[in-house]
């Protein structure tokens, strides 16, 4: 058994281990498939999500810078009426023309703020270290001058910085009285965009860059400005850049950096705006979820290598163990083995004691048949010996010969009684004869009339108007049916109205039934088996039953036991029914 089984568990781990590499393969799959779609997708969506906010910082940025400019070309309009200003360069004193020019520039938020006169000098300034210097030959003032409206003018000073300036003559009765001049203060947006990654620039309408966060950019073209950089260090490092997981739409290159370029009007003079982002957010975004993703997943198979490895060891304990209980059971084996081969040898010897135990055996069961069957004999012809002494002490002898008749009866019963033992013990008979049930009942009655006397038995038969006759032995029979009465005695000895029914019918068969109102039978499977009893030691040895079985069995029919629907049990004595043919030839 042991050997049949073993393979089973080698094909099982075989099996085990291929369906474990195939699904780690799987997950293995998964996660790529998983990480490049989540890549991909996480790109394009970061990606646009990031042009959009750079879109709107652009509209955010030119909106400012138009509304910087616009709010500071109604300025010089209104100092050019201002009857202060007018005043002074009409008499020439500008002792107060300074100072009201500084409290103008806390409203207006202008970087400086200059009065000219008609010879371009400076005679009141915001910026006091400016006073006096001549602006003769700047373009402001000199288009100022031939101009009825505001000019504008963009300086580009030695640092590389520009300069912005609105500027507007001043008129005193029709003629040229001064000019005003405004610089607007864009630096400080340029200053600003400077906090932040993206790159930005401002071109005007030749496409020179007039404010960038990149310094070395003013003055420039865009083209120019981005080809600072030499060409083969730019296609390296946007290799290195945008290669990592994907490659990203670059829109330009910045320093040799891979960058999305986004681009705007700034509504003004034909000025332009652009931003230059790179794509280092959108790759700590994506990196950030395939962080997570690889993780989980890095997770899930070293769950899978732990079950796999516990899975392994537990393996490897159960192999431990089956292979201890193989050796056990070898050592076992060896055993039985052994023990077998001793039996072996004392088989011989056995086989040559067995006939004469047979022999041994059969004789003590014939002995226990004799000492039971003539168990009920004895007891009658004690009482009728009795009797017959009573009769004989009042001097009745007649009647006393009677009761020795009945004696004698009885000796010659207890023979056939014996003769039947013997028979039943050579499984075979005497020659059969036809038997009338009701007188060999009748007979079994008288038998047992002194114990049914004693007990205070209730006997209820009901027989058939007809003989049943049947082919047997009658005393055979007869002892079958006071085997039947001791049994139904003994069952109902601890009942208060013990009561015994007897039923004889015929029909295909002859049937007789023996019922009892006691407790019934507990083991019906083994109530037929010699030696088999529930009675006390010393009221019998089980052979009662068996012999009747036995002797029914010879005649041809069956003896059957059951327990009744209300109580009590039930025994069926079933025989062939002798044919009237049978009985006219007999």
């Amino acid at each position: 058994m042991s050997d049949a089984s073993a393979p089973v568990p080698v094909r099982r781990a075989r099996t085990t281990g291929w369906r474990a590499r195939l699904a780690l393969l799987l997950l293995l799959i998964l996660a790529a498939v998983v990480v490049y779609v989540t890549n991909r997708f996480l790109t394009d969506r970061f990606t646009e999500t990031t042009r959009n906010r750079a879109e709107l910082r652009l509209v955010l940025y030119s909106g400012n810078l138009q509304s910087e400019l616009r709010q500071n070309a109604i300025v010089p309009q209104l100092l050019a009426r201002d009857p202060a200003l007018i005043a002074a360069l009409n008499s020439g004193d500008y002792s107060q023309s300074t100072q009201r020019l500084i409290s103008f520039l806390d409203e207006i938020g202008a970087a400086s703020l200059t009065l000219l006169d008609t010879d371009g000098r400076a005679v009141a300034v915001t910026e006091r270290g400016s006073l006096g210097e001549s602006h003769r030959q700047a373009p402001y003032f000199v288009d100022a001058q031939r101009s009825k409206d505001t000019v504008f003018k963009l300086l580009e000073q030695e640092t590389g910085q520009y300069s912005f300036y609105y500027a507007r003559r001043i008129e005193s009765n029709g003629d040229l009285a001064g000019v005003i001049v405004v610089e607007v203060d864009l630096g400080k947006y340029e200053r600003a965009w400077a906090g932040i990654s993206d790159a930005v620039m401002v071109t005007d309408s030749t496409g020179r860059i007039i404010l960038a966060t990149e310094p070395r950019w003013r003055g420039l073209t865009e083209g120019e400005a981005l080809e600072r950089e030499p060409v083969s260090s730019a296609i390296e490092r946007a290799i290195q850049a945008t290669a990592d997981w994907t490659a990203l739409p670059a829109d330009a290159y910045v320093q040799g950096e891979a960058v999305m370029r986004v681009t705007g009007r700034v509504g003004f003079r034909g000025w332009r705006i652009a931003s230059f982002t790179t794509y280092a957010s959108v790759r700590e975004k994506v990196n950030g979820v395939l962080a997570l993703e690889i993780m989980g997943f890095a997770i899930l198979l070293a769950g899978a290598f732990w079950f796999l490895s516990r899975k392994t060891a537990v393996r490897m304990a159960v192999f431990q163990r089956e292979s201890a209980e193989l050796r056990a059971l070898n050592a076992r084996l060896q055993r039985e083995i052994a023990e077998r081969e001793r039996v072996q040898e004392n088989l011989a010897v056995a086989e040559q004691t067995l006939a004469q135990s047979s022999k041994l055996a059969a004789l003590g069961e014939m002995s226990a048949a004799v000492s039971h069957e003539l168990n009920q004999p004895l007891a009658a012809m004690k009482t009728y010996l009795a009797g017959a002494r009573l009769l004989l002490s009042r001097n009745r002898p007649e009647e006393a010969l009677s009761s020795f008749q009945r004696i004698d009866d009885l000796l010659e019963r207890m023979g056939a009684i014996t003769r039947q033992l013997k028979s039943y013990a050579r499984h075979g008979g005497d020659a059969l004869e036809p038997v009338n049930l009701a007188d060999a009942l009748a007979s079994a009655l008288a038998m047992m009339e002194p114990q049914l006397r004693s007990r205070q038995v209730n006997i209820n038969r009901t027989l058939p108007e007809n003989p049943v006759m049947v082919m047997g032995d009658r005393l055979r029979i007869e002892q079958v049916m006071i085997n039947l009465l001791r049994n139904a005695m003994d069952a109902t000895e601890n009942v208060e109205e013990a009561q015994i029914d007897i039923l004889l019918a015929a029909g295909e068969t002859a049937m007789l039934t023996v019922r009892d109102n006691g407790p019934g039978i507990q083991d019906i499977e083994n109530l037929f088996e010699p030696f088999y009893t529930t009675k006390q030691p010393g009221d019998g040895v089980g052979l009662g039953l068996a012999i009747s079985s036995g002797i029914v069995n010879d005649l041809g029919g069956r003896l059957t036991a059951r327990n009744a629907a209300d109580g009590g049990a039930v025994f069926e004595v079933q025989l062939p029914i002798l044919p009237e043919e049978t009985r006219a030839a007999e």
